[in-house]
């Protein structure tokens, strides 16, 4: 994160009490000689020139740092030293990286905070989580290739070991950054977020691999689906039922009659029935078996049902 100094826009003067014009304003990395740049943006991608020079009235550009602390000199316009300053605790938004006192870093947002945002577009100080990548100003990194993603570079490569690195992991983090690899920034593009099933308890196995598809406690394990469609073994179960009618077969032959009343039926009348039989004797029937045939109709289209639910989309942004 950025911040400042309060000599940014301040107005400088000599030993006599003169504007410092064409004053020099020095920037080093703390404890040391080694020269820091101070950046034009809030994004610290345009640096300034070091040392920074101060205008005709003496007053200092506007200018940005990298969280922290750093060590600053001010000179005259022959070089004499008018100012020194060591550990200097850089003033802004900070993540709480600078030696005490420090911000408070419960306050603001941390590198690795997500926000989705009603929005969209590239916004300073984050990356979106688009599934592209990430890296250093000359690693051709296409979400953001610039010397401010290293601490997220970095926390991505240590939090989760299954995001794909250019080149492959030596399992140094620094090492691989400043090699020029990228990184793969997590894909949030239509997905909904939800929680891992344990989070430092025992798994809730409310999503569970049978249904979800993946491993519900792996953090960035992605599942689920749009649609489904439906298969037979998942399928309500149907029990049909069917219902006849008595059908009226019309008159008797007289073997017909015969077999009716040596079971107990009426006496037929009239030629043809029981009387013709002299002998008397129960005649055999052979009722023949009849098995009904034919098809239902097939129904239904083996569509995909839908298995989206309600849903507004936004722009979900990682911090640097």
């Amino acid at each position: 994160m950025a911040g400042s100094l309060s000599l940014s826009l301040s107005q400088q003067f000599d030993s006599q009490g003169r504007p410092l014009s064409g004053g020099l304003l020095y920037f080093f990395s703390t404890g040391t000689s080694t020269p820091q740049s101070a950046f034009q943006d809030t994004a610290l991608t345009i640096p300034h020139p070091n040392p920074l020079k101060l205008d005709s009235s003496g007053r200092i550009p506007a200018f940005y740092l990298a969280d922290g602390t750093i060590k600053i000199r001010l000179n005259d316009i022959a070089g004499v030293n008018v100012l020194a300053y060591d550990g200097l605790l850089v003033i802004g938004p900070s993540s709480g990286a600078g030696a005490s006192p420090s911000v408070d870093p419960t306050t603001v947002m941390a590198t690795g905070d997500i926000k989705p945002r009603y929005g969209t577009g590239s916004l300073t100080g984050f990356a979106r989580l688009n599934g592209r990548t990430l890296g250093s100003a000359t690693s051709g990194a296409s979400e953001r290739a610039n010397a401010d993603a290293q601490a997220l570079w970095e926390y991505l490569y240590n939090t989760d070991p299954n995001l794909a690195v250019s080149g492959g992991r030596t399992r140094n983090s620094t090492s691989d950054y400043t090699s020029n690899k990228t990184i793969t920034l997590p894909d949030f593009r239509n997905r909904v977020p939800a929680g891992l099933g344990d989070m430092g308890n025992s798994d809730a196995a409310r999503l569970t691999s049978s249904f979800f598809g993946a491993s519900g406690i792996v953090l960035g394990n992605s599942g689920g689906a749009e649609s489904q469609p439906l298969s037979i073994a998942q399928l309500p179960v149907i029990t049909p039922t069917f219902t006849g009618t008595l059908v009226n077969l019309g008159t008797l032959s007289a073997n017909e009659g015969s077999f009716i009343r040596a079971n107990g039926g009426g006496t037929p009348s009239g030629s043809g029935g029981l009387a013709d039989d002299a002998t008397g004797a129960t005649p055999t029937v052979t009722i023949p078996t009849f098995t009904p045939a034919g098809s239902i109709s097939s129904f239904g289209s083996g569509s995909a049902h839908n298995n989206a639910q309600p849903t507004i989309l936004v722009t979900y942004y990682i911090k640097l």
